[in-house]
């Protein structure tokens, strides 16, 4: 197990890109130590305190002890998003890439992420549905617009397949070039727990990698909320439907 040691930072780095496997990532780093692990979904179970913290981060002032008090390691976005900048706040962390097949890539990404934004599917509706009566949502959204598919977004290329593909390979690249070899690990969910260990020096538990339904987590999470909050404004606008 690595030790745990909340005033000493993050002691991990995710630079892999949402829906590689990041949340059996967040809780196999926390089965060998590394935890709390933040996680987009800590970003959608706060979003009062959360909002301000990822917004200042985008407009360049980055309050990482505020952001990641408490955790011992960080995967998905949005902390994936600025691993240059965790890299010089935390010199002593290591990073962690992690990769898929970008065939099996580009539609579970288009599926829960990109759809939210811009699908004509249940889940999508819902979330711009909750916009309208949910002035936080509204913000997640603007948020999300602007950290994937603004100017300075991941995806700012194009959000075509083949465009989106072409990006995550060049997302890859461009960690391995910033990062020194003997501070990163590319990995792969399937590759299992023996690589991962031997990076972070801990040993290999008896029991196999977790496997997190990372899509339904997304799903759930999105849909539920929306739900909620439509039926909250419901009952509080009871006046105008009777």
């Amino acid at each position: 197990m690595v030790e745990s040691a909340t005033s000493s930072g993050l002691k991990l780095i995710g630079a892999g890109l949402p829906r590689t496997g990041t949340l059996s990532q967040k809780v196999a780093l926390e089965q060998l130590g590394l935890g709390p692990s933040f996680h987009w979904v800590n970003v959608l179970a706060d979003l009062e305190h959360q909002l301000p913290l990822w917004e200042q981060a985008l407009d360049g002032d980055g309050r990482w002890e505020e952001i990641f008090d408490g955790h011992i390691s960080t995967v998905d976005w949005p902390g994936g998003y600025f691993y240059r900048e965790l890299m010089e706040a935390y010199p002593d962390a290591k990073v962690l890439l992690s990769v898929r097949d970008p065939e099996k890539w580009e539609p579970s990404f288009r599926d829960t992420i990109w759809a939210m934004s811009y699908g004509e599917t249940v889940m999508p509706l819902l979330s711009k549905a909750r916009a309208e009566v949910d002035p936080q949502w509204k913000r997640y959204l603007a948020l999300v617009d602007r950290m994937f598919w603004g100017p300075e977004g991941t995806f700012a290329a194009g959000r075509e397949p083949a465009r989106m593909m072409e990006q995550m390979l060049a997302h890859e690249e461009q960690v391995k070039r910033d990062v020194p070899p003997e501070r990163l690990l590319v990995w792969e969910v399937g590759e299992g727990w023996g690589p991962l260990c031997e990076f972070l020096g801990v040993e290999v538990p008896d029991e196999p990698l977790p496997h997190a339904n990372d899509r339904g987590t997304f799903l759930g999470r999105v849909m539920d909320g929306a739900l909620g909050k439509l039926q909250a404004w419901r009952e509080s606008n009871a006046a105008q439907f009777s």
